[in-house]
């Protein structure tokens, strides 16, 4: 289905998505106490930076995250949680429950386009006009303390300390390295972090970003525990985003794990997330992306390669999940599990672009010569230490995501749709079950809200704020509802020029190519998680009722479609895109021909 003229005018775009019904929970104070104690409780919020969708042994991965599933079983798992298709989008909208194009991050600051620069939405940072979910809850009687990547400003006015942080240990940049304070680029060599609204100029000794984090989240509760207030914890974790950095004892954990390849550790999660009830049990992985080869036709060496850089995102996770216990741990240790809501989801898909090679560039550049400097040691037996850098590249981001197709910046099921977990007092139905609704990461500002007996403010800085788009997860936590959108609510997405909206299992989907066809595709997620049968043909009526909604999102949101975007010129840099159908063509898996023995002669004379 082709866009339409006024649809294209403006095409490529800024940054992320969102709902455009207000909750009405968002506009009154709920007093009413969520928890048998009569007590508020406790909120943890954990984010996975780049952690995929079956990721989790509870969403079906082979990678050990007990005490991930030790909340899962405790609490809910929903299979049906939205994010944007990147980080500092999602971390916006987790925030202000305000969608990207009002609150500031209408584009990521790394990739605005020309004609977003100066606009209203697309500052690069939480803006004055929205307030957030720490500032509320602090008013509201709350401790609030966050470790870990920021990422939505640096100036004093715009560091966690500015937007409600009573205590924070964060890294203000989108990555780094988990060692020291390096950073990617020529201009920027140095990562910057805060602590207690505080530049550092330098790090903790001993610092290992994932074990810093967890010393220090655990230091602020303990610090304040006496005084009887609850807290609300963001523990926003850089793991296991690349660098994939990992103290040597956690990185061979799973040797040789992975040099059957990603086809077949894809078909085995597959297999356990049909087994767990994940997913239906009739349902097809997305199509292997038509430039990622075939593992099995590799030889031994390329895959033991490949498979050693799955092994050390694996290490990542454990690690990360490690560090996770010994918050739930501490907690439990001091009385306060129990009373402790945990919210668990990563920030977006998992990531399968190159950044290393985007941020160095080419010969010649100052970028380039930083990073063979910086990065410098390359060798496989160092990956890990500092100084250098592995991703793990789209063939595994693809099993990150399993079922699903596409990662991280795209809009595809497997760039914006993640696991969520939530467990603790609110959470009402039975243990270890699992939740179907329709969620996004927008409705944490109105059910934590509600939870703390909170409300949203009637004016912020003078100014009545931007409505929130969520809504309140309280009743389908406690089992009175299956989701907490009816059939007439919809979400919508845009981030770099790509754009979809879902309503019920419809979902319309535009992306530039060489990923999307640069016009509207129509899915039915119900019958296809996989993307794999457009089906805008077909349903004409359908398309256009969708798109009416997404014009209707766009210009309630201000949403200003970019002049400029990163896809430009990757169609001719890489190969023309076919469907893959395993086994074509057959002359590649074609086996030597073995007579039968009876028949075997040695030549006449």
């Amino acid at each position: 289905m082709k866009m339409r003229i006024s649809d294209r005018k403006h095409i490529i775009g800024a940054a992320l998505v969102a709902v455009l019904v207000v909750t009405p929970a968002a506009s009154r104070a709920a007093v009413t106490s969520t928890t048998p104690t009569g007590k508020r409780p406790n909120i943890v919020i954990i984010l996975g930076d780049d952690l995929g969708f079956s990721d989790m042994g509870c969403f079906g991965s082979e990678i050990k995250t007990p005490h991930l599933d030790s909340l899962a079983q405790a609490g809910v798992r929903c299979t049906q949680f939205y994010t944007s298709a990147s980080c500092s989008p999602t971390r916006s909208m987790l925030l202000t429950g305000v969608d990207t194009h009002l609150n500031g991050l209408g584009s990521m600051d790394e990739w605005a386009a020309p004609n977003q620069w100066g606009v209203d939405g697309y500052e690069g940072y939480l803006n004055n006009r929205v307030t957030t979910l720490p500032q509320v809850l602090k008013d509201a009687g709350y401790h609030t303390y966050m470790v870990g990547k920021w990422h939505m400003g640096k100036s004093p006015d715009k560091i966690p300390a500015a937007r409600g942080f009573e205590r924070d240990f964060s890294l203000l940049d989108g990555a780094g390295s988990y060692w020291d304070m390096s950073s990617f680029t020529a201009a920027n060599p140095k990562s910057t972090f805060t602590e207690d609204g505080r530049y550092l100029k330098k790090l903790p000794k001993d610092y290992y970003a994932t074990k810093t984090y967890t010393d220090k989240i655990i230091s602020y509760i303990e610090a304040n525990r006496g005084d009887g207030k609850p807290f609300f914890a963001y523990v926003s974790h850089q793991a296991p985003h690349d660098p994939y950095h990992l103290p040597r004892d956690w990185r061979n954990r799973h040797v040789g794990e992975y040099d059957k390849g990603w086809d077949v550790v894809r078909q085995e999660r597959l297999k356990r997330q049909i087994e767990m009830g994940i997913v239906p049990k009739d349902t097809q992985l997305a199509e292997r992306m038509w430039f990622v080869p075939d593992a099995s036709l590799l030889a031994p060496a390329a895959r033991a390669i490949m498979g050693k850089k799955m092994e050390l995102y694996a290490g990542m996770v454990e690690n990360m999940d490690y560090h996770t216990g010994r918050l739930i741990d501490y907690l439990k240790k001091i009385g306060e599990y129990d009373n402790t809501i945990f919210i668990v989801f990563g920030d977006n898909g998992a990531e399968g672009a190159d950044l290393f090679k985007m941020i160095a560039g080419t010969p010649g550049t100052r970028n380039f010569l930083f990073a063979s400097m910086q990065w410098s040691q390359t060798h496989p037996n160092a990956w890990g230490d500092p100084h250098t850098y592995v991703g793990y590249g789209p063939m595994w981001a693809q099993v990150s995501m399993t079922p699903f197709s596409q990662y991280k910046g795209l809009m595809c099921e497997g760039g914006i749709r993640n696991g969520l977990i939530v467990s603790g007092p609110i959470v009402k139905r039975p243990p270890g079950s699992i939740n179907r609704g329709l969620m996004h990461v927008a409705d944490l500002m109105p059910t934590l809200l509600e939870v703390a007996g909170a409300s949203y403010p009637k004016t912020v800085n003078g100014q009545a704020p931007p409505p929130l788009i969520g809504k309140s997860w309280v009743k389908m936590l406690a089992g009175e509802e299956e989701s907490p959108r009816s059939g007439q609510d919809y979400l919508a997405w845009e981030i770099f020029g790509n754009h979809a909206v879902r309503q019920g299992d419809w979902k319309l989907v535009w992306q530039y190519k060489p990923y999307g066809t640069e016009q509207w595709e129509l899915f039915n997620l119900a019958a296809d998680p996989g993307e794999r049968h457009d089906l805008a043909a077909q349903e004409p009526d359908k398309a256009k009722a969708l798109l009416a909604l997404w014009d209707e999102y766009a210009r309630a949101n201000k949403v200003v479609l970019p002049n400029r975007v990163m896809w430009e010129g990757q169609a001719k840099q890489m190969p023309d895109r076919y469907p893959v159908v395993d086994g074509y063509p057959p002359l590649l898996y074609q086996k030597q021909f073995v007579p039968p023995p009876d028949m075997m002669a040695n030549p006449k004379p």
